[in-house]
């Protein structure tokens, strides 16, 4: 099942800051907030929702793709989505942009300040879901405000069933515009944060918001997840790491083991016990896509981790 990936495609720059960043941000002060942090340990990382995503759901033996705009600086990501058998028809260049940056710095409670630079990503409205032959299955992740709105829209209106995943972007849509958004889609996925603000924004408490869509999935980092579907709670645990060393991109890994699993028609608690593993298989690695597992090993761990075949 060809499942189409809307989102951004970035660089990441990773950033690790050998303390707190409450033993330097004062409440009192935060009015008049101005403060440096020294950073040791930097890397640039291939990264972007979509880039994420698709490259966890190619580990799984999915069938990703990716659908997103760059910039004149792409050619290195675009050699890397060839390597790994990732298709670029879909990823389309503006020229005079660059493509979308994050300065990410992390501290050592696993906190992030992140910097994001959109460039290309404002322009992926040019980016049509009809382009796109074979698709069966979508995600509307983060990505430039036009692209999400027309993606969300464009998916409904071909009739293919698709995941609502706003992300970093949640903040640029009114409670109205994400209640059209629920309408439209399938499915919702949001970490604990967003979940208060898309409750904020709409009024309404999440058991309520889950009746707009199939499920409403809310991640919670170490305390594993919870769905909300067909009139259940479910809580789904969180799977057991094998080291923290990095916790950029486990929401997409997290995401990309909800795809997989929707795709396959699997029940809430396996789907989103395998979206569980695949978050804690990535935290074990710095940068987004660095883990390489192969799809036996996952099985295995799985199996390990839940008494469960994959």
């Amino acid at each position: 099942m060809k499942t189409l990936i809307c989102g951004s495609v970035a660089y990441d720059t990773i950033m690790v800051f050998h303390d707190r960043f409450k033993h330097h941000i004062l409440p009192e002060q935060i009015h008049i907030l101005n403060v440096a942090f020294l950073v040791p340990d930097m890397r640039r990382e291939f990264g972007g929702c979509a880039g994420n995503i698709a490259y966890n759901l190619k580990l799984l033996g999915g069938d990703p793709v990716i659908m997103a705009a760059v910039g004149d600086d792409a050619a290195p990501y675009l050699d890397r989505l060839a390597a790994l058998g990732l298709s670029a028809d879909h990823v389309r260049r503006i020229p005079g942009t660059f493509t979308a940056q994050a300065f990410i710095t992390t501290d050592l409670d696993d906190n992030q300040i992140t910097a994001f630079h959109p460039g290309a990503m404002n322009h992926s409205h040019a980016n049509r879901i009809d382009d796109a032959k074979g698709v069966s299955l979508g995600i509307v992740s983060p990505d430039g405000r036009e692209g999400m709105v027309a993606h969300a829209r464009e998916f409904a209106a071909a009739g293919i069933p698709f995941v609502f995943d706003p992300g970093q972007g949640l903040p640029m849509f009114s409670g109205e515009e994400l209640l059209d958004f629920l309408k439209l889609a399938d499915w919702c996925t949001v970490n604990d944060y967003e979940a208060k603000l898309l409750c904020e924004r709409t009024g309404r408490g999440l058991p309520d918001l889950a009746r707009e869509v199939k499920a409403l999935v809310v991640t919670l980092g170490a305390d594993g997840s919870e769905i909300y579907a067909e009139g259940r709670r479910i809580r789904i645990p969180c799977a057991r790491p094998e080291r923290l060393e990095d916790p950029t991109g486990c929401g997409d890994a997290y995401r990309a083991g909800l795809l997989h699993g929707i795709a396959r028609g699997w029940d809430w608690e396996k789907t989103g016990r395998l979206a569980s593993l695949m978050g804690g298989i990535k935290i074990a690695c710095r940068g987004g896509q660095n883990h390489a597992p192969e799809r036996a090993a996952i099985a295995e761990r799985f199996r390990s981790e839940f008494g469960e075949e994959l």
